[in-house]
């Protein structure tokens, strides 16, 4: 299977997956540490790909999506973007309303948690 066919497999089968350098357990880069730390204290259910393992997933969710860094996020199969705008996105509430369209469960109160310790 091409790395194309398991990206699309991947955000497909999960309503939420983060490509990311690391584990959502073991994050091994700042950025996707953040948007792992995001997802994990709003109580998200996530899928995490772990694109050191895979040279392929590495290179191709790059291409996939047309954007050059990881992490990057999918939701319900659509790009949302990396840790620069998941950040803008969970600060503004555009994170939690995403979430709220798309049926994905998240706790709301984590979200405005996150929100009042950056404001």
């Amino acid at each position: 299977m091409s790395a194309e066919d398991q990206i699309k497999e991947t955000i497909t089968a999960n309503d939420v997956v983060l490509f990311m350098k690391g584990t959502k357990s073991m994050p091994q880069c700042g950025f996707s540490s953040r948007v792992a730390g995001v997802l994990n204290y709003m109580g998200v259910d996530f899928a995490d790909v772990n694109v050191l393992e895979d040279e392929g997933i590495r290179q191709g969710i790059k291409e996939f999506s047309d954007w050059p860094t990881i992490p990057q996020l999918y939701v319900k199969g659509e790009f949302v973007g990396g840790c620069d705008i998941i950040t803008e996105m969970t600060l503004s509430g555009e994170l939690d309303a995403m979430f709220a369209e798309n049926g994905v469960t998240f706790d709301k109160d984590a979200a405005e948690k996150i929100r009042e310790a950056n404001a």
